[in-house]
This record gives structure tokens, C-alpha cells and sequence, in this order.
């Protein structure tokens, strides 16, 4: 899943985007509300974080014009703005979830997983197709009752097929949900990372493949009955 940031202290900033990517998420981090409307109207991203007291655009100001234009990502403000009114107010403006500094990583990484979810229209923490379940609580894939090893790209790259699951999904899509801005889009990385996570899924005992390739289309995760 892809998330922007934008948070005008430089520390704040790295230390959560740090988390973010510790978690498997691709993540762009700006300071400035100007850089981050442009980004935000630019870029597919699943969950949006976004400070209120920003430079060049205020936060509030950044999500009514991206609700103005029909972007609906999901967006959570960060601010120290901590009244009733100041959360009812950046509710009530289009946000979807209200967290006040000082917070636990473990928390604004709960509410994150929580909005990719909602997007998603994914109500449990359990996804499964076939033998194969994820479980994004805990990030933990399993096939056949076996725990697979995965990196945290690889386990990236199947949430987001999984949640997509029996429907083609293109490279295009592949690589504005999973990789940040700084993948190269000439290169092969998506074909190397599906290749990675086909050869884990089947395992040693070769199990079925459920990532099919739509030749000109993209991929599509599904199990297939012989």
C-alpha cells in the first residue's frame, strides 16, 4: 500500500516514515502543503497523513480542495490541535480519522492498516482465497497451514492483490500502490517482485499457482480449479 505524508517536522516526518516502510508500506513525505496537494492529486494513494498547521497550504485547506475535485482517498489528520471542536471541525471538513501529537508509532500504524482496510471495503483482518490467508494484523501470510517468509515488498505486493483478488490488476496499478516515487517505471521491478512471490507461494511441494498473468492486461490473484 502507498501512503503520503505531509508534516512539516523534519523529525516527526522521517521517524514515521521510517515506521511506515519498517511496515511495508511505499511512502512519499513532503513539509509543505503546496508539495503535498501536487503530490496528492499526482499519485494513487491509499491513505493520505496530513498535518493541519503546514507551510504554503494549510492541511484543512489541501483536503477541501482535494474533496472539491472528487479525490476520495482516505485521510487522517496528525495535529496538535486537540479541542472537540478542532476534531469536529476537521471531521466534519472530509477527514477520516482525527489522531493528536504526541502519539505511539504502534497507534498511527493501527488507524493506517485500519483506512486501508476501509478502502478496500475489507472489514476483518483476515483475508483468505483458497489455502492461502493473510492476516494484516499481524502482516503474516500462510499457504497450506505453512507460514511464508516474505519481505516486506513481497508482502506488499500480495495485500494488495489479495484485497484485489479476481480482478486483473495492471502493472500501472501495481506500481502506484507498492512502490514510492522513487522506482524507476522502465524498470522490471513489478515482473521480478511477482517471479519472487509466485516461487513462495508454490513452495517446495510446487502448490498451485494463484497469481495468473492476463498476457497485455496485468495479473490476477485466484484460485483455479483443474
Amino acid at each position: 500500500m502507498r501512503v503520503l505524508l505531509v508534516e512539516d517536522s523534519k523529525s516527526l516526518r522521517d521517524s514515521v516514515t521510517a515506521a511506515l516502510q519498517e511496515s511495508g508500506y511505499a511512502v512519499d513525505s513532503v513539509g509543505d502543503g503546496e508539495e503535498g496537494l501536487w503530490l496528492a492529486q499526482s499519485n494513487d494513494y491509499d491513505v493520505i497523513i496530513l498535518d493541519i498547521l503546514l507551510p504554503g497550504l494549510l492541511g484543512t485547506a489541501v483536503l477541501e480542495r482535494l474533496r472539491s475535485n472528487g479525490n476520495q482517498t482516505q485521510v487522517i489528520f496528525l495535529t496538535a490541535k486537540d479541542t472537540v471542536e478542532d476534531r469536529v471541525r476537521g471531521l466534519r471538513s472530509g477527514a477520516d480519522d482525527y489522531l493528536i501529537k504526541p502519539f505511539a508509532l504502534e497507534e498511527l500504524l493501527a488507524r493506517v492498516q485500519a483506512l486501508c482496510r476501509r478502502a478496500y471495503g475489507q472489514r476483518s483482518t483476515t483475508i483468505r482465497v483458497g489455502d492461502l490467508e493473510l492476516d494484516t494484523a499481524a502482516r503474516r501470510a500462510t499457504r497450506a497451514e505453512g507460514a511464508l517468509e516474505l519481505t516486506a515488498r513481497e508482502y506488499a505486493l500480495l495485500e494488495y492483490l489479495m484485497v484485489r483478488a479476481g480482478t486483473v490488476v495492471s502493472r500501472t496499478e501495481i506500481e502506484a500502490h507498492i512502490y514510492d516515487e522513487r522506482a524507476n517505471p522502465m524498470s522490471n521491478v513489478v515482473d521480478s517482485a511477482i517471479y519472487s512471490l509466485r516461487k513462495k507461494l508454490a513452495g517446495a511441494d510446487g502448490l498451485a499457482p494463484l497469481i495468473h498473468t492476463q498476457r497485455g492486461q496485468g495479473y490476477v490473484l485466484e484460485e483455479r480449479r483443474p
